[in-house]
């Protein structure tokens, strides 16, 4: 028996090693069967004539075609082999359908999409568009399906991970879709008007809502209607609207773009020079994906969308261009007075109507389908059904909110303008182009090889009567005709320069409207903060270069720091802990260095302050969805500026309490929570330590064991505020000081030789994790490192990856 034994024993244990060999066998396999094809011949169908694909050392794909919509067709090819995973979650995204496969923990997101209607509207755009653009999409789309339908390679892993189904065809609605989203992400009055209407709400009065969301500085709110006694009876339809668009993170504090361009005669080499960082959500893979396209229309490069065709910013042989967002307020809330008898039936200035009602299912994974009747008033859907299960349910004080909002309207033509930029030869047809942009309203800065240098806000932007007195802040009665728009800035009035005399532009999302302009854009500018230093290091040398350009996208000194800086120093120190760290920072230049510790001590008093002063205002539910740096309020309230002291004054304390000692108590705090995050030993503490980039996947970084993979960190220098911005969130308890928003991309562009030119974004080329390209730009990124934007063919053939010849069917 013991004999027996030994050899079952045995072998099975030769079977164990067998089935460990072939494990491991099976994952060397998956590892390079997923790899996509990138040397060779494919015939594939959806092509007219055949193209090259050249990919270059660093992963990017040069397209060569020999007609326009080959070009696109192949751009949807490589988005497809590169970024599969990547193109599912972005049309499901769109259409509300992430329920679909990750089942409940989606339903909240998908409720929110269904009812503003992205894909319906991306419907009824599609059926708007001219006819070059439908060749455009339709051609981009049988690039993407060519992919799917031909190849032989296992999906990418996330599909196996969470058993998705394989990709459906891709269409020109799922282009026009995503097209929609990055729209939402760029919007944010919507969530400032809410937060607004909560507010009054919770019973704060109208001039303290107006102290912690403050006006641009220099500015002034209009004397605005109060409708505080209204609000208070919506209370149960602003929790759903709040709580369908809490995921979104849509109109956070900081979040931005940058972008620069100077004459020749303010170059070094005479010739103009533009610089562009978009600043968006970071994400793994990163949002963009770089590709060069070849055609009869002429040669473009710079960064794509996965899911859309064209490069949305970069250059081609006579143009650059760059973008920041102009954060214009173009999404209103109604409030719709609906009739008591029936909920379906809201009152208008002209009468009665009724609801155009949709109904919309959503597929749950492992659950049951949820319906959902959306009902949409003639300003739009109603918003605060989305985050409900009723289909129809009547707001129970006979109201309901309403979105209106620019992007939602069919003749949107958005989607016309990036073939028509990435064939602009001059200012004049780049203008051309950039009527098409409707939303989101752009700051679009332009150079050219001729040594022109041009500005232009291109986008739809409402026009408000002249007696709307809530200008857009707070919802409006649906019922009062003062409150509805009355047609858009035409395009000729928008902002825009032409060869200023100063010899440059740039925009940081900051006001961008001298005095007198004309129009109405926004109270709710971003804060100057990054536009002040980027003028600052403009004007401090009277010629740039490339290099200097760098140093201004790499520029990590916050003037937000360095404003506040001194009001905390003024305040006494609690104990010799304190006094020891106020003695070191009273050097501190507000250099957000990873291997500095001030930037982190800073971070966390000022984390610290933010909740003394306005925490009991607020109270709980509102504080913990509202709590933010606040910078602009912050320093009102420090320097007592108008009476604001008073928020130091906290309820409930024995004692009145002051802005001093509340500073001191922060301090206090602060160091107390940095000692437990990381350790006693002050000196040993790192600002890159805390601060790391996260570029998060999809949806993966909510599994910790599945984001350790998947997701992308690296320690970054700057803060929310500073040119190399790099945004963390002081509300989130577990990561405070994590930026999960930063640069997606920098590009410099060099007219004296735009081969010169360069990019980078944050991550790698490829969407697959197993590959090399996944992570390959990431550090780089974080020192603020470029690769070359090169289009002569010896350059990219020289160390290429490989050439793929695409012939048609």
């Amino acid at each position: 028996m013991m004999r027996i034994a030994l050899r079952i024993a045995k072998w099975s244990g030769l079977f164990v090693a067998l089935l460990a060999l072939a494990g491991i066998g099976a994952g060397l396999w998956y590892w390079y069967a997923v790899e996509p094809k990138v040397s060779g011949t494919v015939t594939l169908p959806g092509f007219d004539r055949p193209v090259e694909i050249i990919r270059d050392k660093e992963g990017v794909a040069h397209i060569f075609a020999a007609t326009d919509t080959d070009a696109a067709a192949a751009l949807g090819f490589v988005h497809a082999q590169d970024r599969l995973w990547q193109l599912e979650m972005n049309r499901r995204i769109a259409a509300g359908r992430l329920s679909e496969i990750v089942g409940e923990p989606g339903l909240e997101t998908d409720r929110f999409l269904r009812t503003i209607g992205i894909r319906r509207t991306a419907e009824a755009i599609y059926r708007n568009i001219d006819a070059e653009t439908r060749a455009q999409l339709l051609a981009y789309s049988r690039g993407v399906n060519a992919f799917i339908e031909t190849s032989n390679a296992p999906l990418p892993p996330e599909f196996y991970v969470l058993r998705a189904p394989a990709p459906e065809p891709w269409s020109p609605v799922d282009s026009i879709g995503w097209s929609l989203m990055m729209a939402l992400d760029l919007g944010g009055n919507l969530s400032s008007e809410i937060m607004r209407l909560r507010l009054a709400q919770s019973g704060m009065a109208m001039d303290r809502i107006g102290e912690i969301l403050p006006p641009y500085p220099g500015e002034a709110w209009p004397r605005l209607a109060d409708y505080t006694a209204l609000y208070r009876g919506l209370a149960p339809e602003t929790r759903r609207a709040a709580q369908a668009i809490r995921g979104l993170e849509l109109g956070l504090e900081g979040v931005g773009s940058n972008n620069w361009v100077v004459s020749g005669a303010r170059a070094e080499s005479g010739r103009p020079l533009l610089a562009n960082d978009p600043h968006l959500g970071l994400s793994a893979p990163a949002l963009w994906y770089f590709a060069r396209m070849t055609s009869p229309s002429g040669t473009v490069i710079g960064a794509t969308l996965p899911g859309a065709p064209g490069v949305v910013l970069g250059r081609n042989e006579r143009i650059a261009w760059g973008f920041t967002n102009t954060n214009p307020d173009v999404q209103d809330i109604y409030i719709e007075r609906l009739d008591a008898r029936d909920p379906a039936v809201y009152q208008a200035p002209d009468g009665w109507r009724r609801f155009e009602t949709v109904e919309e299912r959503i597929r749950v994974r492992g659950g049951a389908d949820q319906v959902m009747t959306v009902r949409i008033s003639r300003h739009g859907p109603i918003i605060s059904d989305g985050a409900s299960r009723g289909a129809t349910a009547g707001a129970p004080r006979g109201y309901a909110l309403a979105l209106q909002w620019t992007a939602l309207r069919p003749d949107n033509l958005t989607i016309q303008a990036a073939a028509r930029i990435n064939a602009a030869r001059n200012w004049d047809e780049f203008l051309a182009a950039a009527r098409h942009f409707h939303s989101p309203q752009q700051n679009m800065v332009y150079a050219d090889i001729d040594g022109n240098i041009g500005f232009i806000a291109a986008g739809r932007v409402p026009v408000r009567k002249p007696e709307n007195d809530l200008g857009g802040l707070f919802p409006a009665p649906g019922w009062d005709a003062r409150y509805d728009w009355a047609g858009f800035i035409p395009f000729e009035q928008l902002p825009r320069e032409f060869n200023p005399e100063r010899g440059y532009r740039a925009t940081a999302n900051e006001r961008i409207t001298a005095e007198g302009y004309p129009h109405f854009i926004t109270y709710e500018w971003a804060s100057p903060h990054r536009a002040n230093r980027i003028n600052e290091l403009l004007t401090a040398r009277d010629k740039h270069s490339l290099d200097s350009f760098r140093a201004i996208q790499a520029d990590h000194r916050s003037n937000a720091v360095r404003e506040i800086l001194p009001l905390l120093l003024a305040a006494p120190a609690a104990g010799q802990r304190e006094r020891q760290v106020i003695d070191r920072l009273r050097g501190f230049d507000g250099a957000m260095a990873v291997d500095r510790a001030e930037p982190l001590v800073v971070t966390a008093w000022m984390r610290e302050l933010t909740r003394l002063v306005y925490a009991d205002e607020l109270g709980p539910a509102l504080f913990a969805d509202y709590w933010d740096q606040r910078q602009v309020f912050m320093m009102a309230v420090l320097s007592g500026q108008g009476g604001q002291g008073a928020w130091c004054n906290r309820r409930g304390a024995a004692e009145p309490t002051t802005c001093e000692s509340l500073i001191s108590r922060a301090l206090v705090l602060a160091l107390d929570d940095l000692e437990k995050r990381y350790g006693a030993d002050r000196a040993a503490w790192r600002w890159g330590a805390a601060h790391d980039a996260r570029s998060e996947h999809r949806p993966f970084a909510r599994v910790a064991q599945l984001a350790r993979f998947f997701d992308l960190r690296v320690p970054v220098p700057g803060d929310t505020y500073t040119v190399n911005v790099n945004r963390h969130t002081i509300r989130t308890e577990a990561e405070p000081f994590v930026s999960r928003h930063g640069a997606s991309l920098r590009a410099l562009y060099d007219f004296a030789d735009l081969e010169r030119s360069l990019f980078i974004h944050s991550t790698g080329q490829s969407g697959l994790v197993s590959s090399s390209l996944y992570r390959n730009f990431s550090d780089r990124w974080a020192r603020v490192d470029y690769i070359p934007m090169r289009t002569r063919r010896a350059d990219i053939e020289r160390d290429a990856i490989g050439t793929l010849t695409i012939r048609p069917r």
